[in-house]
């Protein structure tokens, strides 16, 4: 009656439960490719971290270009030598023309406002009352001449070009650079001036006060004795060159044998009571005793 069961037949399953191994392995299956997907599921993510990563460092790789670029253009624009100022020259002086109402042509810049104001007033009364107009000009440097004098005359020619426009014209130069300056004019002037008054205010008044860096003395003294001279006035001269003679630092016999002599009675008298004061102070110890 009793039915004995073999253990293979407890592990074994029963007839007609044949779904349950099928079960079991699908759940194994399908546990394993959840297994599989959990593990696989990163790689994308880092993958893409890294695509991001590359793209930054590229990013900062254009950045720091565009930044060293910038610093190298400001670097260049900061070291690139600025634009020279135009300064006018001897050129400009004669394409400009005479002043029209001024007497003056400060190209140097050396002239004040009271010598031009003072100039102005003077030439323009002499103009008014003896129909010779004077000009005055001053060039720091002279490229197109040699001298002064030659650019005086290109002046007056380039400003006057005929005689008739020039005859009573006067040109006054003053170059700082090389301390010299030079007068020139047409025949009227020269002969209203003379030759006499035109060399000695070129010898004189022009180089000394120049050389001394007294333009504004140079320029007024210059325009005064013009003046003076074409009003038939006393001439009132102009400066000379100082001689300059350096004095010897050394001292002559007479200043020697005095300075020997007061020497020797300054010694003297240091000995005498060298010797005296001391023995008078001995001998008053010793009398006190």
């Amino acid at each position: 009656m009793e039915t004995l069961l073999s253990p293979s037949t407890l592990f074994t399953p029963l007839r007609g439960s044949k779904k349950k191994p099928s079960l079991v392995s699908a759940s194994a299956s399908s546990s394993r490719s959840l297994v599989s997907c959990a593990f696989r599921k990163p790689q994308p993510l880092a993958g893409a971290a890294a695509s991001h990563g590359g793209d930054g460092a590229r990013n900062w790789i254009s950045f720091l270009h565009h930044g060293l670029a910038a610093a190298a253009l400001s670097l260049a624009i900061s070291l690139a030598p600025a634009p020279a100022p135009a300064v006018a020259s001897e050129f400009d002086v004669l394409n400009d023309g005479p002043p029209v109402d001024s007497y003056v042509v400060d190209d140097a810049g050396v002239l004040s406002r009271v010598t031009k104001s003072d100039v102005k007033r003077l030439a323009r009364d002499l103009e008014a009352r003896k129909n010779i107009r004077l000009n005055f000009i001053t060039v720091r440097k002279l490229t197109s001449k040699a001298d002064a004098f030659e650019y005086a005359d290109q002046v007056l020619e380039k400003w006057y070009p005929t005689i008739e426009e020039g005859s009573n014209k006067g040109v006054v130069v003053l170059v700082t650079s090389q301390k010299e300056g030079a007068i020139t004019g047409g025949p009227e002037f020269v002969k209203a001036v003379g030759d006499q008054i035109l060399d000695a205010t070129v010898s004189e008044n022009l180089p000394v006060l120049a050389t001394d860096e007294k333009y504004n003395e140079a320029i007024f003294s210059t325009a005064k004795r013009l003046a003076a001279a074409i009003d038939g006035l006393p001439d009132p001269g102009g400066p000379s060159f100082k001689d300059n003679k350096r004095e010897s630092n050394f001292k002559t016999k007479e200043e020697t044998e005095s300075k020997r002599g007061q020497f020797t009675l300054v010694v003297g008298g240091l000995l005498v009571i060298a010797f005296v004061v001391p023995m008078a102070q001995y001998y008053a110890y010793i009398s006190k005793k």
